[in-house]
């Protein structure tokens, strides 16, 4: 059985992968309770054995410390010299200036499960409300027919898009479930969703709704 030693003074916080794996669905797993866990602090906590069973809800330590090694090799989380801070902003200012940079064209709205939006960057006002109207749509179809993609497919994703020819996304939208609530982003363009604000989205949202 491999030994495992944890890096002393590191300060754990989930990447922009690790957001996307904890929030793309509802379901429940080891990992993505970590992942949860670790958004619902407004400032990344110092890593340890006790704290990371906890996270995890594994009371073995070996298992709690392979769970970390496995995390860290798919790249979900990640270790700082010191702790980071959530945006200490209302939503309603934070949000557009998080949105544009989740898309290469800066245009993407983050709308609620009754189809209105929360907030908007790049879009006109009347755009986003007809967008917001289909994110729900097309997440409410998708949650209908969920059986048939992920377990008769095997598309473990919720994600819907409008491609070019070459399969390139002119417009997508992302679900994110966050607690009980579905979100859904709307991004035209190619999304970026490896970006460090995609955290910041993510853990503002979590702190807010759960």
């Amino acid at each position: 059985m491999k030994r495992y030693t944890l890096v002393d003074q590191l300060y754990i916080h989930p990447t922009p992968g690790g957001c996307y794996h904890a929030t793309s669905t509802p379901t429940h797993s080891p990992a993505k309770h970590l992942i949860r866990t670790l958004l619902k602090r407004d400032t990344t906590p110092l890593l340890n054995l006790e704290g990371l069973k906890e996270w995890t809800e594994l009371a073995d330590d070996a298992q709690a410390m392979s769970m970390l090694q496995r995390l860290q090799e798919v790249g979900w989380v990640q270790g700082f010299s010191s702790p980071l801070h959530c945006i200490d902003k209302p939503l309603e200012i934070a949000l557009p200036e998080l949105l544009g940079s989740l898309g290469n064209q800066n245009k993407v709205l983050l709308a609620d499960s009754q189809g209105f939006y929360l907030a908007s960057s790049g879009f006109p006002h009347e755009v986003a409300e007809e967008l917001s109207a289909l994110s729900a749509d097309l997440a409410n179809m998708h949650e209908r027919r969920s059986g048939l993609l992920l377990n008769n497919m095997g598309f473990n994703s919720s994600a819907w898009a409008l491609v070019d020819a070459s399969g390139n996304s002119k417009l997508g939208f992302w679900p994110i479930y966050v607690g009980n609530l579905r979100f859904v982003l709307a991004i035209s363009g190619m999304p970026h969703l490896n970006h460090p604000n995609f955290v910041n989205l993510i853990w503002m949202l979590t702190l807010r709704y759960t």
